[in-house]
């Protein structure tokens, strides 16, 4: 179907707009998207309508709505789950607009390697040199840096070269946990800092009988003998409340806790008890693997 770049720009905005609120759309809505006259959207409508992709639904809280066809003809994926995917320019994250489709090519040349990204959203801002970041993607988490190098209106497409990309594995953070060094309560900061070096941890739990209080890290037990505190218990310089994860959560959950908590490790549990420890260096080793 033979549609003009106005029709294009209205029906991805439509569909962007009604996959976010889950609801009929209005034309002043659109407008504002795509920055087109009100006036101009109604008119528009009307053409939709007659080719069968949009459909009018009446009432204060109406306005239109996009059917099967319009995803057809626009080559988007009509699937009710979809996952909004950011879209930054220049740093700043472009409104209303999300990446639907990113294909890669040259990916064996890293100095050379570029992509082709569609976008769900208003792409006449964009402009060739532009900085953009695009992700995290909804199934390994990728996040892309790159520059643009093109675009095509016609296809809501930018083609861009890539500058960082970054994947997250997609396995359960049980499979990347160390197995949970234990303390007591009473044992010294020296000898904790001792055993931590033993075992090669960077943390421990510190309970016993299976009773889990605290953790103590690493960095934790050095500033107390750094203090001249080395014979105090780590009961007294540990960390009770800390950064806790499922062992059947992905990899980028740990590592949204550890951004938010600013924490360098979180605790694995299962079924709430704790089981091992995840080191933010042990996440990066295994993405520079991945």
């Amino acid at each position: 179907m033979e549609l003009t770049q106005i029709q294009r720009e209205i029906l991805t905005a439509l569909i962007n707009l009604q996959r976010r609120e889950g609801r009929a759309v209005k034309g002043e809505e659109i407008a504002a998207i795509i920055d087109r006259n009100p006036g101009t959207i109604r008119n528009q409508m009307q053409s939709l309508k007659a080719l069968h992709l949009v459909e009018g639904v009446p009432g204060p809280k109406g306005g239109y709505r996009a059917i099967a066809a319009a995803y057809e003809a626009i080559n988007l994926d009509g699937a009710d789950d979809v996952v909004d995917v950011p879209v930054i320019r220049n740093g700043s994250p472009v409104p209303g607009a999300t990446a639907n489709e990113i294909t890669f090519f040259t990916v064996m040349r890293p100095n050379q390697c570029s992509g082709i990204v569609q976008i769900i959203g208003n792409i006449r801002d964009f402009h060739i040199d532009d900085e953009i970041e695009i992700g995290p993607t909804p199934v390994n988490k990728t996040h892309i840096k790159g520059v643009v190098t093109g675009r095509d209106d016609t296809t809501n497409r930018l083609i861009f070269d890539i500058k960082e990309m970054a994947a997250i594995p997609k396995i359960p953070v049980k499979n990347l946990a160390r197995a949970a060094v234990t303390i007591e309560p009473e044992t010294t900061l020296l000898e904790a800092c001792s055993k931590l070096h033993l075992s090669g941890a960077r943390a421990a739990l510190v309970g016993e009988n299976g009773d889990r209080r605290g953790l103590i890290t690493l960095e934790d037990i050095l500033r107390g003998i750094a203090e001249g505190r080395m014979e105090m218990p780590v009961c007294e310089s540990m960390e009770r409340e800390f950064p806790t994860v499922d062992a059947e959560e992905p990899l980028h959950s740990a590592i949204t806790k550890l951004a938010e908590t600013g924490a360098s490790q979180v605790v694995v549990t299962d079924s709430q008890i704790p089981l091992g420890v995840l080191d933010a260096r042990d996440l990066i080793r295994c993405m520079i693997r991945s």
